[in-house]
């Protein structure tokens, strides 16, 4: 039946495109062009005066035309003088930078959150500047509007809410989703971001709060991606919390209970798919921040029935492979030898388990791809958590977990035992990546820095990957001075690069969800893919690892400048792209089916022409006025 469906589609996507090269036989001797659905066209509204003013989506402030002023009786409503936006962001800029002095919200980086709530006023009156703005700063205000500030944010939500953003499902809606998707304005959504709060960043159980982090992801779908920000929706799954300190708070958002569990909290979830997938059939759902008991279990649930990934599984894994590849690299080695590595790895929860599967799958799929490979890569890693190094020992083992459980005769012969130190395990192993997934700031403690410099590489790596900034597990100065200068250095969240002496610069490179997750979402809509493959997400990590030129990654850096997003975001998505079509996968996206799509494939620079011109870009549109 699906073969039946893709033959109709290509055979009237065919007519279509005859009819039209009937009516101008000059068609088909054209080369391919693609544009964006959005293009320039003029914007229809129904709405006029002051109520144009007040709708951040088609609100330009003062760079409405005279013109436009008129036809959306907006004269006299706005000062004389008109302004390109270019001006108004030099006026906001300035403003801006004003207000950061002044604005102080309290000792733990006020500067930051005041930059957050100046931006956040700006994203509410007028969405075309905000994401302008975004864009042309996003090596500065991706760290405001995402990690580490956005955890800041999230702590503080309920005093910083001022407007709604996105929609809230509770526990206390069950039976009423199928009709509360209809309460969003949109008719199209082409990405959500999900979370239930329960494990915002390193920060724990922030229930309602956690909302804010959506929002955060969402901003960098339309900064990086280029997601059309009337297509995007935040979306919290409210089902209690177990922070006490909120249950306690009578100033607390969210529901005042402990959290559901078990089959109860399930059948929220299910719900909740089930809505939002039958309004919008063609959505991309990211799951962000959910508890490790949950996170793996809804991914597998959800994964081959609906267009669906866990950012924190998969996302975080992919980054992590694209940074072990990069340092396997920037050893003077080839990336076919990442399966030599020997990585010790601190912290078995949803990111750290993500991080391990994708690993090893990698390793095997150099090693041959086939099931002795598979079984042999398990034997490159050492996992460690809050009870130590993790053997078949181990009573109450996680499931995810176990397939990297060591043999005891094994650790044995390496002067080890289950639940050994990370220190001692890093003195044993002399590994060549240590990488922390733990949340637990300061792990990699001065013991354990100096137990690397045991390290039978040439250049050990360091990731620190946890978020925020306080979680993160070491810092560049502490890594760089104790293990020494010919190091590779990543972590979650931002640093600065450390001056080394004499000329020498330490660099900090920053590992972060963003280089991968929006070209995933932004792919996996362009292909049309029916689900989110292994084989996608794999594309994803290698062509971000593919990125950095040799020269680059010998000097040490293995991540490329968050100032090139939208560049690493085409070249990702267009992967993604690519292995869908591969893969039989994609269905195609708008005016472009299956069949053409893979034409297109064919041809990397048409390709790349593709993802570039459905990318929106923040530029006003003309505005017109219509009756209902």
């Amino acid at each position: 039946m699906s073969n039946f469906c893709n033959q109709m589609r290509a055979a009237t996507s065919l007519i279509r495109r005859l009819n039209r090269s009937l009516i101008n036989p000059t068609v088909l001797a054209r080369p391919r062009c693609f544009t964006t659905a959005e293009g320039h066209r003029p914007t229809l509204v129904h709405k006029r005066s002051l109520d144009i003013l007040h709708d951040p989506w088609f609100n330009k402030g003062t760079a409405f035309s005279m013109t436009e002023r008129d036809r959306l009786d907006l004269r006299g409503l706005l000062p004389p003088n008109t302004m390109s936006s270019e001006q108004q962001i030099e006026r906001f800029m300035v403003d801006l930078k004003r207000l950061e002095v002044q604005a102080r919200d309290g000792p733990s980086d006020p500067n930051a959150l005041a930059k957050w709530r100046i931006l956040n006023r700006l994203h509410d009156r007028n969405e075309t500047m905000y994401y302008k703005v975004l864009i042309a700063n996003i090596e500065e205000y991706a760290p405001i509007v995402y990690t580490p500030t956005v955890g800041l944010v999230c702590q503080n939500y309920s005093g910083l809410f001022r407007r709604p953003r996105g929609m809230y499902f509770s526990a206390e809606d069950r039976g009423e989703m199928m009709s509360m998707v209809y309460n969003w304005p949109a008719d199209q959504v082409d990405m959500i971001v999900v979370t239930d709060g329960s494990r915002i960043l390193g920060l724990g159980d922030l229930g309602v709060q956690g909302i804010g982090i959506a929002i955060g992801k969402l901003d960098l779908y339309v900064a990086a991606a280029g997601i059309n920000p009337q297509r995007v929706l935040p979306i919290m799954i409210d089902v209690g919390t177990n922070n006490e300190k909120l249950l306690k708070d009578p100033l607390y958002l969210g529901l005042q209970q402990h959290r559901l569990d078990g089959d109860e909290y399930i059948a929220v979830i299910d719900e909740f798919m089930e809505a939002v997938f039958t309004r919008w059939p063609h959505v991309i759902v990211q799951f962000e921040d959910f508890q490790s008991k949950w996170a793996f279990k809804l991914l597998q649930r959800y994964r081959n029935t609906y267009r669906m990934f866990n950012d924190d599984v998969q996302g975080t894994a992919g980054v992590a492979i694209a940074g072990l590849l990069g340092a396997v690299r920037a050893q003077g080695r080839p990336m076919i030898d990442f399966p030599k590595q020997k990585i010790v790895v601190a912290g078995a929860g949803s990111a750290g388990i993500g991080v391990l599967n994708a690993a090893r799958k990698t390793m095997a799929r150099m090693l041959g791809n086939n099931e002795t490979a598979f079984d042999s890569a398990k034997s490159q890693f050492w996992v460690v958590d809050a009870n130590g190094l993790i053997t078949e020992e181990r009573e109450k083992i996680d499931t995810e977990a176990l397939p990297f459980a060591r043999k005891i005769k094994e650790v044995g012969r390496q002067g080890l035992r289950e639940g050994a130190s990370l220190v001692e395990v890093v003195q044993q192993v002399k590994p060549d990546v240590l990488l922390g997934l733990s949340a637990v700031g300061g792990l990699f403690s001065k013991e354990v820095l100096e137990a690397l410099k045991g390290s039978t590489s040439t250049r050990p790596a360091i990731f620190a990957m946890s978020n925020p900034t306080k979680n993160a597990e070491c810092t560049p100065e502490e890594a760089f001075s104790i293990v020494g200068d010919n190091i590779i250095f990543a972590s979650g969240s931002p640093f600065r690069d450390v001056d080394l002496g004499s000329g020498h610069v330490g660099l900090c490179n920053q590992g972060n969800n963003m280089y991968l997750f929006p070209g995933i979402g932004l792919g996996t809509l362009l292909s049309g893919s029916r689900i989110i493959s292994d084989g996608m997400l794999q594309a994803a990590a290698e062509r971000l690892a593919a990125y950095m030129t040799e020269e680059e990654v010998l000097k040490g850096i293995i991540y490329p400048p968050i100032s090139k997003i939208r560049d690493i975001t085409k070249e990702v998505a267009a992967a993604v792209v690519k292995e869908a079509v591969e893969e039989d996968l994609a269905e195609g996206y708008r005016d472009i089916d299956a069949r053409e799509l893979q034409k297109i494939c064919q041809s990397q620079e048409e390709l790349l022409e593709y993802v570039q011109n459905s990318m929106w870009s923040p530029e006003y549109p003309t505005v017109v006025y219509t009756k209902d």
